[in-house]
């Protein structure tokens, strides 16, 4: 399919190999669009705008940051002449309990996985509505819905992240969209190093799985998929969802039942 020909979509988080935002930038290029891929982590960066070719460009951003974010935007602009999708993807996570997370800690991770997706969502808006037309995809998590232990600052950024989609929905309908994605555990490097937090991997990951309906974690290349049908016009009647490609995760209540 080609559902992005001369499309120009803004991709965060999109850097390594193997993450979600690297596998929906290889998935848009397939399907003819420009390709703006933002990132801090700038080696990863340029080694995969090498990899994927001519039609994108990658340029370090702190997606936290208003001057950050409004240069890339230009310079993505001065590029490839407008912006079209945005995916919201770039985010972070800690560990630690409420009375152990100090302000900087909240901040920062407060700052990526929300105010983040507020500012691209500004700039890329000011272009689409140019054209009358857009959609963007915020990336959410399972954890919009439910919680693990000692992530307060991360569930709080992800749940905050469904109001923001529900808002731009609202404010920009019928020429912008704007869903959110909910993924669960997904096999990336985030997830790497997520279980090298833990001093036995496999045990974690073996709990993890079974938490999963279909007992196996994500792949990348599902979530980019379900990212970009929102994009293209095969979800044009969709606007201010959230969707959980989740494995099923959250919705058994176990235990011992009576017949």
């Amino acid at each position: 399919m080609q559902r992005f020909t001369d499309k120009t979509v803004v991709i965060t988080g999109a850097s390594k190999l193997g993450g979600v935002g690297a596998s929906t930038a290889q998935l848009f290029v397939k399907e003819g669009a420009n390709v703006i891929m933002l990132d801090m982590d700038e080696d990863n960066g340029h080694k995969l705008q090498e990899h994927l070719g001519a039609k994108t460009l990658f340029l370090k951003c702190n997606v936290a940051d208003e001057t950050s974010v409004k240069n890339c935007f230009e310079k993505g602009i001065q590029t490839f002449g407008s912006v079209d999708y945005l995916v919201n993807n770039a985010g972070i996570l800690a560990y630690t309990p409420v009375h152990e997370t100090t302000l900087e800690e909240w901040n920062r991770i407060m700052g990526v996985n929300i105010t983040g997706q507020f500012l691209c969502a500004k700039y890329a808006i000011s272009s689409m509505l140019k054209k009358q037309k857009g959609a963007i995809v915020n990336v959410g998590s399972a954890q919009s819905f439910m919680s693990q232990k000692k992530v307060a600052p991360y569930v709080t950024s992800k749940t905050a992240i469904l109001g923001l989609t529900r808002s731009i929905a609202v404010d920009y309908a019928p020429n912008i969209r704007c869903n959110a994605v909910c993924p669960s555990t997904i096999d990336t490097p985030m997830l790497a190093w997520a279980l090298e937090q833990s001093p036995d991997p496999k045990a974690v990951m073996d709990e993890c799985l079974d938490m999963h309906l279909m007992k196996r974690v994500a792949k990348p290349e599902e979530i980019a998929s379900l990212i970009a049908f929102l994009c293209s016009d095969d979800s044009a009647n969709i606007t201010g969802q959230s969707f959980r490609s989740d494995g099923g995760i959250g919705i058994l209540i176990d235990g011992s039942i009576q017949e």
